[in-house]
């Protein structure tokens, strides 16, 4: 069956052709992926270095966000983000839809990159912790000048899979009505009737977008890598 291109040029309406709807909706996976991973990049950090501090209630309220949001299924997240929060916070009504798939997205895999922060905080020699107190730094000092902005050259490996990862998980938003490359995906076969066309489209946005993080993070993970320190395994010091 020889494949036609040509209805991704049809108008479907105030000048908008299936080939903006679809670009259109890469952008709104871009903006969710996005957003969610620099929110979870941030939380991520904070609850993994809760994780390994020296106090028990810190320990206890990071080990509770990370089981919480890692062990509840994606969907049933951002359905509660979605339908449940606003119904329960009114004044979370007032929050756009795309914003609360934001938190839904990003607090699930920001329970992900917490544990691979404690992991790379515990890779690092204790030496490195010790150096701080000596140099009269307080803890969050420490944190911050010494202990990590090295474990995350360490963990930069896996937050590159986590990168792509949260692109992959952006699928999800289409349950909410978020018109991303899966929804586009979805309407688009359905009033075409072309899905191999628009499917094969689609999983090329995908792959292109994968493959232009796999090149950033590769860039950043040689520009600020420590030799000795390839990952967390190799952190056998402590």
């Amino acid at each position: 069956m020889a494949l036609q291109w040509d209805f991704f040029t049809e108008d479907i309406g105030d000048g908008t052709t299936y080939l903006d709807w679809m670009l259109s909706a890469w952008g709104w996976t871009a903006a969710v992926a996005g957003l969610s991973l620099l929110l979870a990049l941030v939380v991520g950090a904070v609850v993994g270095t809760l994780r390994t501090l020296p106090s028990k209630p810190a320990q206890i309220v990071g080990t509770v966000w990370t089981e919480l949001f890692r062990n509840i299924p994606l969907l049933v997240q951002i359905f509660v983000w979605y339908h449940v929060v606003p119904a329960l916070i009114p004044p979370m009504k007032a929050v756009p839809g795309f914003v609360l798939v934001v938190f839904g997205l990003g607090f699930f895999t920001s329970a992900r990159i917490s544990e691979q922060v404690r992991s790379g905080i515990q890779a690092l020699p204790r030496g490195q912790r010790m150096a701080g107190m000596a140099l009269g730094l307080t803890t969050a000092q420490t944190y911050r000048h010494i202990i990590l902005p090295m474990a995350f050259r360490i963990i930069l490996p896996p937050l590159t899979s986590e990168s792509m990862g949260i692109v992959k998980n952006s699928a999800a938003a289409f349950a909410v009505s978020i018109s991303e490359l899966t929804m586009f995906s979805m309407q688009a076969t359905e009033e075409t009737s072309r899905p191999i066309e628009v499917y094969l489209a689609v999983t090329g946005l995908y792959v292109v977008t994968a493959a232009v993080i796999y090149v950033v993070m590769s860039f950043i993970e040689k520009r600020v890598r420590v030799p000795g320190f390839v990952g967390p395994a190799m952190g056998g010091g402590h």
